[in-house]
């Protein structure tokens, strides 16, 4: 983990994602190491470091977010382009290797993929019940109490106790 690149994005409420007042976005660039770049294997390290729920998938290809729960995504396969914070937020351009860790109510969205794009994604311990949400109309106020009341993570998904989410995200 010495010396981890990691890069923070944070997003203002557009309207129509909430995005999260407080908590960055933190995207971990070729941060998770080859051979653990299959899809069991990264299932294996994020239970261990106390993220669970996982699945292995893409993304949608629409603007979303969860109001009940934070939520990493580790690319396995391929690439792609998402966008993180609604359709006027940032896109970035994810490879095999990349990991994202997205504080509840931050917009994602696939604008597109490519090489057999895979993610595992995974919840903190006590958060695999997640919400899933689009910016209809009548999700306020509901969503903003939710997304102010989800607990922190007590662990980072990749490497656990140490990792820069526990630096990054004042608990």
């Amino acid at each position: 983990m010495p010396g981890i690149d990691v890069r923070e994005y944070l997003f203002e409420d557009d309207g129509l994602i909430p995005n999260n007042p407080t908590l960055p976005l933190l995207f971990y660039p070729q941060a998770l190491p080859e051979d653990e770049q299959n899809p069991s294997r990264c299932k294996g390290l994020l239970a261990e470091n106390g993220w669970g729920g996982a699945w292995v998938n893409g993304v949608f290809p629409y603007h979303h977010y969860h109001s009940t729960s934070h939520e990493v995504l580790c690319v396995v396969g391929g690439e792609a382009r998402i966008t993180f914070g609604g359709p006027e937020g940032e896109t970035v351009e994810v490879r095999a290797g990349d990991v994202v860790v997205i504080p509840a109510g931050v917009g994602h969205c696939r604008e597109s993929s490519g090489g057999g794009f895979t993610v595992v994604g995974a919840y903190p311990r006590g958060q695999e019940n997640y919400d899933l949400r689009t910016g209809e109309e009548g999700e306020r106020p509901g969503v903003l109490e939710n997304i102010r009341d989800v607990p922190m993570p007590e662990t980072d998904p990749l490497f656990g106790g140490e990792g820069p989410l526990l630096r990054r995200w004042p608990g």
